[in-house]
């Protein structure tokens, strides 16, 4: 069989290798409530930190950030100016912003602020957009960028005042890294097969969970479409889901149509919690999954 380079199809082969034992004695209706960084939430699947959104809808960015107020459901801002990311907060969607690793820190800090400024409840830095695909430093719409030591992690770590969060760890490496910077949440990410042959996310999550023992939330990114998706990932440890492309075609839609598939992959969640004896997102059970091996 010949294997493929092509990540998001490594991740989604790895997804369905994922088998679920179902425990239906002493099970109970399940809730999928979830708290983060002294917020309460209705779901753990929660938007994916999108950029310009304008190509696929009109105000594509801000449907988008109304559909996770719909759903009080955690939604993260990708690479957009301040006043994009003022109508984002403005529609009372509960952001995270990520920031770009750009070449001059004095931006990256200018950024943090704004930021905290304007409300956002935890900020944080895309390392995966640091390199370009020919060894050199990545440019992004025209914006250098350059990568970052643990050392400059942790000084935005301690100027942002609020929750720190890397995005792209694919690595215990990694991991282990953004501990000692002080971050205080990971998120494991291929960045839709930003390189060939990267290991799907829930390959590896297992290692990184250990790597960080628990200290902080993980969450995972990458090909996530449904209840069952967001299971697994749960399943072997991590915090919440995000959710990007999958919903990108409904943002012609409008707000509702978004929000209202956000619901249904939380009612599938919901359904899968009750089949294996998960009350809740604090009694997930890694021994429910079975690596397919035929």
């Amino acid at each position: 069989m010949e294997l493929s380079s092509n990540p998001d199809k490594i991740t989604r082969d790895y997804f369905d290798s994922l088998l679920l034992e179902t425990r239906y004695l002493d099970s109970v209706i399940p809730s999928t409530e979830m708290e983060l960084f002294g917020k309460r939430f209705s779901s753990p699947i929660m938007t994916a930190a999108l950029s310009h959104l304008g190509n696929t809808a009109p105000d594509g960015m801000t449907v988008y950030a109304k559909a996770a107020a719909m759903c009080n459901a955690v939604h993260w801002a990708g690479m957009g100016d301040d006043r994009e990311l003022e109508s984002i907060v403005a529609t009372g969607a509960k952001t995270i912003k990520i920031i770009k690793p750009h070449a001059d820190n004095r931006e990256v800090q200018r950024k943090i602020e704004h930021a905290v400024k304007i409300g956002c409840f935890a900020v944080g830095m895309d390392i995966d957009h640091a390199f370009n695909s020919e060894g050199g430093y990545d440019n992004v719409f025209g914006l250098p960028m350059k990568a970052k030591t643990t050392e400059e992690i942790a000084e935005f770590v301690a100027m942002a005042g609020i929750p720190f969060i890397v995005k792209g760890v694919l690595s215990p490496f990694d991991a282990e890294k953004c501990m000692r910077a002080g971050c205080a949440g990971i998120v494991v990410s291929h960045h839709h097969g930003m390189m060939p042959y990267s290991v799907a996310p829930l390959m590896v999550l297992p290692e990184i969970i250990n790597a960080v023992g628990n200290q902080i939330p993980v969450f995972v990114d990458c090909g996530i479409i449904s209840g069952m998706d967001a299971y697994k990932c749960l399943a072997l440890g991590a915090k919440a889901v995000s959710v990007g492309r999958h919903l990108m075609p409904l943002l012609k839609d409008g707000s509702e149509a978004v929000a209202s598939r956000m619901k249904a992959m939380n009612a599938e969640l919901a359904g899968v919690m009750a089949r294996t004896g998960v009350a809740n997102l604090n009694t997930m059970d890694s021994t429910v999954i079975h690596r397919r091996t035929f």
